[in-house]
């Protein structure tokens, strides 16, 4: 990856300060809190004390100007901090508030501050880097023992207005910056239709949805700590960073790959029996395609950009694109409406903030179940937008995640006093209360949407489930059907991704089972997901042939033998480390019997079974889900290790 290199701009240069930073190479760094400020944020245990050694010290100051863009300056800092580690060879940095640095300046919120800390810390956890952030708005006492080279002490100032030499201009769309301006307000509807300002809403039954609510309101994306679902998919070998490429998108090792299949082929067969027909289309574009380019500056994303002889080109960000160049183009009458058209996009890519990547929550490169669907009125839009709620209910509950989401509405204003009465319809149906925010200017082309969003273990939410109702695409892209009296009418669309994206549901999943292992509960995939279901442990050597002869009475199961030349207890607790649900030991007593006795994991006990009876409870279990092999040698002896 190509380092960005910023230029230190004299203050008197830059209209309005925006950022100072003054970093330390050091041996060793350490700080103790001592005492807390009117300002002070919520300390954590683990942030009372910090010691790093050989470690990027830098002490960070933020001016009141910096609250247009934290974003943007966290994206420079890291690219800067970056370029000095792999200078002077160390992946430790401390981030540290220090106010001092703004020598009577006026400093930001305290918010845009810890916003901008957060921002930096997670971006650079995902590229890499160990970093301990020190709390802001606490008097601390502190020791340092700076190197002394040429590089050991660097001053920076970063504003946002300029992009600094070397660096590539993002394409920021229109409504993505009406959105950072957006003034909305928020409130909780419940089942018996009562509309509730969202401070005022009691949430003691209803934590979650609490959870949900501070992370929409308050904004702080960045992770101030690694999620989870990181260590475990590095652990279960599943998908790893690809430190050849953009930060963002990942390598999938063949368990993975085998679970993301999985997946994707179960959300396909969903929306095609849902009625939807499915199509491919290209992978980027023409900047410069006039209905395209509009729709740019609507839909609020950051683009990657590529040149083609001297052309411009994005790469997309969803399917629409395609699907609504094919629409263009398409002869379709009222009697074939509700019409709807499907898309698996592997890949589409936004070019996410750099402080935002997080794992599989957030990234760049993802794959993405794109619906959409054409209807005549906006009763017919209505009915479609309901149902495709209860699909996304179905689909949720299929992967077990249901339990773990909040619903989150998306109205403009005006459109939710006309339709009240069916919101709070749909929220009947749900039997729970929902997050509503309410806005008077519509930012995009959409006017109103829903969401299921997955809240971690960090408190910090991710939509699955999404729906839009279009109200602009049909003008934009000069899409028509022919109504009851022959003439040339629009459609209004719906956008929908009944799953979100693939990768963002592995992250849930594993997210899921974290909070799980946070409670002391045992791990688990769901069994039709499981990369191996059984798995077959002969005590010695003398057992092998007979643990090869039961393997193949788990046909249609994915089922493996470890042979590895390891003690028994070791299998077992790799097994248990993999969440196998079935573990079948076999020795002397096995060989001369024929029964089997399976350790099963989502009872928690050990049980004689036949080993059909397995294979049947495996069937049941995933009964009407796709079914694929896993791309793995059996024997456990001839698998490579991908991680650790």
């Amino acid at each position: 990856m190509q380092k960005k290199q910023f230029k230190t701009i004299p203050p008197e240069n830059i209209p309005g300060i925006l950022m100072k930073e003054l970093i330390i190479h050091a041996d060793r760094v350490s700080y103790e809190v001592t005492k807390k400020t009117k300002l002070a944020e919520e300390l954590t245990e683990d942030m009372r004390t910090g010691e790093m050694e050989d470690v990027i010290w830098v002490r960070v100051a933020v001016e009141k100007g910096d609250e247009k863009d934290i974003n943007g300056l966290a994206d420079k800092a890291v690219a800067d901090i970056e370029s000095v580690s792999d200078q002077v060879k160390t992946k430790n940095v401390m981030l540290y508030p220090y106010a001092h640095l703004l020598m009577g300046s006026k400093p930001s919120s305290p918010q845009a501050a810890i916003g901008l800390l957060e921002g930096m810390a997670g971006a650079l956890r995902n590229r890499g880097f160990t970093v301990v952030r020190a709390p802001f708005g606490w008097y601390k006492k502190f020791t340092v023992h700076a190197k002394g080279h040429p590089l050991s002490e660097l001053s920076r100032v970063f504003s946002v207005e300029e992009t600094p030499e070397g660096e590539e201009k993002i394409e920021v769309s229109t409504s993505l910056k009406a959105e950072s301006k957006l003034k909305s307000k928020f409130y909780v509807l419940t089942p018996e239709g009562e509309l509730v300002e969202h401070e005022k809403f009691d949430y003691s039954e209803f934590p979650n949805l609490k959870k949900f609510m501070k992370y929409e309101t308050e904004k702080v994306r960045a992770y101030d700590k690694e999620p989870p679902h990181i260590a475990l998919m590095k652990e279960q070998q599943l998908v790893d960073y690809e430190p050849g490429t953009d930060p963002g998108n990942f390598r999938w090792y063949p368990k993975g790959r085998l679970l993301k299949k999985l997946l994707e082929r179960w959300i396909t067969e969903c929306c095609v029996d849902y009625g939807a027909m499915e199509v491919e289309t290209p992978l980027m574009y023409d900047y410069e395609h006039p209905s395209l380019k509009k729709y740019l500056n609507r839909f609020p994303a950051r683009q990657y950009v590529v040149l083609s002889e001297e052309k411009r080109f994005f790469l997309r960000f969803a399917a629409c694109f395609g699907q609504f160049l094919i629409s263009h183009d398409m002869v379709a009458s009222h009697k074939q409406l509700p019409l709807r058209m499907y898309e698996l996009t592997r890949y589409s890519f936004r070019r996410e903030q750099s402080g935002e990547l997080a794992g599989l929550k957030r990234l760049r490169g993802f794959t993405m179940p794109d619906m959409h669907a054409f209807l005549s009125d906006y009763g017919m839009a209505r009915k479609e937008f309901q149902q495709q709620l209860e699909l996304g209910v179905d689909w949720l509950e299929s992967v077990e995640l249901y339990d773990w989401t909040e619903v989150g509405f998306r109205i403009e204003s005006r459109f939710f006093e006309e339709n009240r009465d069916w919101y709070v319809k749909m929220v009947k149906k749900l039997g729970k209360p929902v997050l509503v925010e309410m806005f008077d200017e519509r930012y995009a082309y959409f006017i109103t949407k829903f969401e299921f969003n997955f809240v971690d273990s960090a408190d910090k939410a991710s939509a699955l489930t999404t729906v839009q109702i279009d109200v602009e695409n049909a003008d934009t892209y000069d899409i028509i059907y022919v109504d009851e009296k022959g003439g040339k009418a629009r459609p209004l669309i719906t956008h929908a991704s009944i799953s979100g994206s693939i990768e963002r549901v592995v992250y849930s999943l594993l997210e899921k089972e974290a909070m799980k292992m946070a409670r002391g509960e045992k791990a688990m995939l769901p069994l039709w997901l499981s990369p191996t279901q059984v798995r077959i442990i002969p005590i010695g050597e003398s057992h092998l042939e007979f643990a090869g002869k039961l393997l193949r009475k788990f046909e249609g199961v994915r089922a493996d033998i470890d042979d590895r030349s390891e003690t028994l207890g070791k299998k077992i607790r790799d097994a248990e480390k993999e969440w196998v649900p079935y573990i079948i030991v076999v020795g002397d007593k096995e060989m001369e019997s024929g029964r089997l006795t399976a350790t099963v994991r989502a009872e928690g006990k050990k049980k004689e079974v036949e080993a059909s009876e397995i294979v049947k409870e495996i069937k049941k279990a995933g009964k009407g889900m796709p079914f694929e092999k896993l791309s793995l040698p059996q024997k456990l002896s001839k698998r490579p290790i991908f991680h650790g």
